[in-house]
């Protein structure tokens, strides 16, 4: 998705996850989108409006009788293209439900008409309320889009649902508002992601540093572009994505057995996870004491991707090369060896990578083409692979 310079309206309501919002600005402006900040006078008890104007680079204000000149609800509501509100406490929806004007933000959704995006952020119990349900019903009828907030720990110590969702799962409920292209409907895409962990003892594995941020990024951005896509997940900490088909693995052997069971009935394949190259050759049932701890003898594991390229009909296959140095000519090599039509090679050495939602590197192309990816986020990236395979997909 690329903003194009189109201009949103964040609405930021006053509630804890209010500091949250601020990575979902910083988001937004990455993917070239102009984002004006209305916070709720009561949001700027979380976050000031000297924040939201050094990230956003624009003044921030929260009252109609500011700037009157402008008529700045108005003017707002008019130079809108989407709305985001993010956090929505069960007050806000209330007062929007409602149909309220008493802050220059509810102001300025009545005068929008515009898509808009409400994502709530609240107790459980108030979540549940059935005030808040019936409130929530009635936006939604209007034809707001409503995020369900996600189940996990609260501020209070609770745990339930009412917690502000994650920036990607917001930025991807946002690609469904404003529409994506729909231009791989029809496919089957399958994905990787995380890294697998061999185990050692009943408590000690190896493993490696991947976060699975890249797999799910792919699996989110192919499903907003109408794929069916089925993700294999090994050992990562992200929620679940809507849409998704998802199957959980731990070891290398788990992912080979979930590989074999789908490749042939998928268009496209993309093997982001971090697949261990050996396992210790005995697994022991207890857990080794400290003393006895003094070695561990490796087999080598399967060759994932050579063995399931191995089974290749008419699929395209991106594969992923986390290297410490930009070795293009060797990526090349890996990427004929292993029969990918498209590769993603970066520099992991600084360690800058791991579990950021950002990226760099180079996207290579089998026909020799070898494209150059400035710093973008990994959602983005998801993107231009996808674009690429397209060409590849015809």
């Amino acid at each position: 998705m690329q903003g194009l310079g189109r201009e949103i309206v964040l609405g930021v309501g006053g509630g804890i996850a209010a500091y949250k919002s601020c990575d979902l600005l910083r988001r937004l402006l990455d993917l070239d989108f102009k984002v004006t900040v209305v916070p709720t006078p009561s949001s700027l008890n979380f976050v000031g409006a000297a924040t939201w104007e050094a990230l956003s680079g624009r003044p921030v204000t929260t009252e109609v009788f500011q700037s009157v000149e402008e008529v700045r609800h108005v003017s707002l509501a008019k130079k809108a293209d989407f709305l985001i509100i993010a956090p929505a406490t069960a007050d806000l929806i209330a007062r929007i439900a409602a149909g309220r004007a008493d802050d220059l933000l509810t102001n300025v959704v009545l005068a929008a008409n515009v898509p808009t995006l409400i994502v709530p952020a609240m107790h459980p119990q108030m979540w549940s309320n059935a005030a808040t349900v019936e409130n929530v019903a009635t936006l939604r009828a209007r034809g707001y889009s409503v995020l369900d907030p996600e189940i996990g720990a609260l501020t209070s110590g609770d745990i339930g649902q009412g917690r502000f969702p994650s920036t990607s799962n917001i930025i991807s409920a946002f690609k469904a508002v404003i529409g994506e292209p729909e231009d791989f409907k029809g496919r089957k895409i399958l994905v990787t992601a995380g890294g697998t962990r061999e185990p050692i003892d009943p408590v000690r594995f190896i493993g490696n540093r991947s976060s699975g941020k890249q797999g799910y990024a792919v699996a989110r951005a192919a499903m907003l572009r109408g794929a069916d896509v089925t993700l294999i997940s090994a050992n990562v900490q992200i929620p679940d994505i809507p849409g998704v088909r998802i199957i959980k693995v731990e070891t290398a052997a788990q992912m080979y057995q979930a590989l074999n069971e789908n490749f042939l009935n998928t268009n496209l394949l993309v093997m982001s996870a971090a697949v261990a190259d050996a396992r210790p050759l005995h697994n022991s049932d207890g857990k080794i004491k400290k003393k006895d701890f003094t070695s561990i003898e490796l087999i080598e594991n399967p060759d994932l991707l050579a063995s399931i390229a191995a089974q290749k009909q008419n699929q395209v296959i991106i594969a992923f090369a986390a290297e410490t140095t930009l070795d293009t000519e060797g990526a090349k090599e890996k990427m004929a060896r292993k029969s990918a039509d498209i590769l993603y090679l970066n520099d992991v050495s600084g360690g800058d990578i791991f579990n950021s939602e950002m990226t760099h590197g180079q996207i290579i192309t089998r026909d020799g083409k070898v494209i150059e990816v400035a710093e973008t986020t990994k959602d983005t990236l998801a993107h231009q692979l996808l674009t690429e395979a397209l060409h590849k997909l015809g």
